[in-house]
């Protein structure tokens, strides 16, 4: 048994937190400063991570090995998984035609790259975000915009910064229902937390995206659409968050606001057409029959009903208590040999380091099945579908090697206990715990690529935190999960996706540079609200909500 230690050699906090924080700056310099690639810098930060493990908090070298494994299992499998079903599907898209009637309608619908942006970046990626989750919105957001003539480089930063406010829903609510786990907290009064938080968030990020894109002329010119888009997916995201159901969120708000503006669209247009500079006269787009658009459509159709569809299965039938559905295999010299302690837990608590691949319910499981029949449904022969198959791993090599270390070098942190001592860090700041307190999610965040991995790694924190400081743990728990959500887009995972698919491989660092201030910008916006609920609105934490489905 190893006990994690949260002050090495006695150092006061902040030379500890300057030591832990040191294979995240390793990894961010080598992406930008010494323009390394991805699994480069991924390998760099991983080894410094298993160094300052080591030799700064002790931790035997067996255990710190065992868990940079583990992690990149959980790399390549479920999260690798994820999204490389989800480019199949796009390359089966691309393949069969399909791809192309489906941008024509969206060009015949609106020509102009602003309302495009929203329609694709934030609605239908939120679609996405809900029903998959682990990077698939991104993919897939980015590869459509590309598609439809949009640079590379915006295409990628446009869908990183979309998809934040959605996330903490993402995955039929996964980040939710572990953030109720480890906190120990009722999951609708976590939801409708949430849903009293984010939707300030998804009024501004429509705003954000278009001012990111064109100056304030041409951003105020298509302000009704932005509004549309805004306020229809807010809407629904409050309501449902609220009063309906955990698992949805996203994916009923996000249909809710695509429906929207496809009709605005429809009826508004703004006084100018936007382009981008370099863009010549655009051509009229193809006219197809609503048989043809239908059948655009239909990979995605597919995917949206199997996604969806294997969650409410796992969620109602006991397929993972089925052992050949569930791969499980304890971590050698790591479970339950790694204990958390206080201030962390607490009470001692030793850490479970189980591989556990679900490889039935998974939802990479359900993607790839959906790209067999979206074969089937396209009438795409064998010999293609399988060319299909080869073009997608070949072009997942280096995305896979990336994400492999990068999820290696997260658990290495989780386990060594360095992600604690960051942690630990940001409850030193005292009343104005509830603003850094959100910046605790976007640090987890932004280490592990994911909400659910933040929720898991600072819930029990943030709610100790609050009980000592006397603020309601359900809104600090809840603000773990959204400041969280604007840590998504400078998460290395998040950014190899999205460079992979606006074929922008080697410019990761680049893409990381962008979306920085974006990221911490929108993290600040979230910590002022949370500040004013914490001390002027704190009547409005929910206890006790009843919604009318529960996951």
């Amino acid at each position: 048994m190893w006990e994690q230690v949260y002050q090495p050699y006695g150092w006061p906090w902040w030379a500890g937190a300057l030591v832990a924080a040191v294979p995240v700056v390793a990894l961010l310099l080598a992406l930008t400063v010494f323009h390394q690639s991805a699994p480069r810098s991924a390998l760099i930060g991983a080894v410094t991570a298993i160094l300052v493990a080591t030799l700064f908090v002790g931790m035997p070298w067996g255990m710190a090995l065992s868990s940079f494994l583990l992690g990149a299992l959980n790399g390549l499998l479920p999260i690798g998984w994820i999204v490389f079903s989800a480019m199949f599907l796009y390359q089966i898209a691309v393949d069969t035609g399909k791809f192309e009637v489906m941008k024509a309608s969206i060009a015949r619908l609106t020509p102009d790259r602003r309302l495009q942006v929203l329609m694709i970046a934030f609605a239908f990626g939120a679609i996405m975000e809900g029903a998959a989750g682990f990077g698939a919105p991104v993919a897939i957001s980015a590869a459509l915009l590309v598609g439809l003539g949009f640079r590379p480089f915006p295409a990628a930063v446009l869908c990183l910064i979309a998809n934040t406010a959605p996330v903490a829903w993402g995955s039929l609510g996964t980040p939710l229902v572990v953030l109720a786990d480890v906190s120990k907290l009722p999951i609708n009064d976590l939801s409708a937390m949430n849903a009293r938080i984010l939707p300030f968030m998804s009024l501004i990020v429509p705003f954000w995206l278009v001012r990111s894109m064109v100056g304030w002329k041409e951003t105020f010119e298509v302000l009704p659409a932005i509004l549309v888009c805004g306020v229809s997916f807010a809407a629904t995201q409050f309501l449902w968050g609220n009063f309906v159901d955990v698992g949805l969120v996203d994916i009923i708000a996000g249909a809710v606001c695509l429906g929207c503006c496809a009709f605005f669209f429809a009826v508004w247009k703004p006084k100018t057409i936007w382009r981008f500079p370099e863009e010549k006269e655009a051509v009229e787009p193809e006219r197809h029959a609503p048989r043809a658009v239908f059948a655009g459509w239909l990979p995605f159709l597919v995917l949206f009903v199997f996604v969806v569809g294997w969650g409410v299965l796992r969620s109602r039938l006991p397929i993972d208590a089925q052992p050949w559905a569930n791969v499980k295999v304890a971590a050698p010299g790591l479970h339950e040999k790694v204990v958390r302690v206080p201030p962390v837990e607490e009470k001692a608590k030793p850490e479970k380091a189980v591989y556990e691949f679900k490889w039935l319910s998974a939802t990479g499981t359900g993607v790839l099945v959906a790209c067999g029949v979206t074969a089937l449904l396209l009438r795409q022969r064998p010999r293609a579908f399988a060319a299909s198959f080869g073009r997608t791993a070949r072009r997942m090599v280096i995305p896979l090697c990336a994400i492999v270390p990068m999820l290696g070098l997260a658990y290495v942190t989780r386990y060594s206990g360095t992600d604690a001592i960051l942690g630990l860090a940001f409850t030193r700041t005292g009343i104005l715990y509830p603003f850094f307190g959100t910046f605790l999610g976007w640090l987890g965040v932004a280490l592990t690529g994911s909400d659910t991995a933040s929720n898991a790694l600072f819930g029990s924190l943030q709610r100790i935190t609050a009980e000592q400081l006397k603020l309601d743990p359900v809104l600090m728990c809840a603000a773990n999960s959204a400041g969280g959500v604007m840590g998504k887009m400078v998460d290395a995972q998040s950014i190899v996706v999205a460079a992979t698919a606006a074929n922008l491989t080697g410019q990761e660092g680049r893409i990381l540079m962008k979306v920085m201030a974006h990221s911490v910008a929108l993290a600040a916006v979230v910590g002022l609200i949370v500040l004013v609920y914490a001390y002027v609105f704190p009547g409005v934490v929910p206890h006790g909500v009843q919604l009318l489905f529960n996951k």
